[in-house]
């Protein structure tokens, strides 16, 4: 992956769609990788919890987020942070769901 400093996150969403992928990494450097990760209205999120703190920036769409124990409605404009190893999930996606996923430092494999 070269790593660049400007990104088109509608190109980056494109080809994401285009590889049938839920999430699409477009940048990682040793301190942090980043990513878009899409859910549509009524899909279950896959996700397990991950080694590394993670901040999510809602794009566009609508759905609950549970992390541990807390739960709130999140969408666009939305900001939220899960630290490494809590169990996280977004559910009832009510409009396709569209963030950008921070990973620090870069999500081991």
């Amino acid at each position: 992956m070269t790593t660049k400093n400007f990104y088109d996150l509608p190109t980056i969403s494109a080809e994401r769609g285009q590889a049938g992928k839920l999430y699409q990494e477009f940048l990682r450097v040793p301190a942090l990788s980043v990513g878009v990760y899409v859910l549509a209205a009524g899909a279950i999120d896959p996700q397990k919890p991950h080694k590394e703190d993670e901040l999510y920036y809602v794009v566009r769409g609508r759905a609950h987020m549970r992390i541990g124990d807390e739960e709130q409605v999140v969408k666009a404009g939305s900001v939220i942070f899960v630290a490494a190893g809590v169990e996280h999930l977004f559910f009832d996606v009510s409009e396709e769901l569209e963030v950008l996923v921070f990973f620090a430092p870069a999500e081991s494999s």
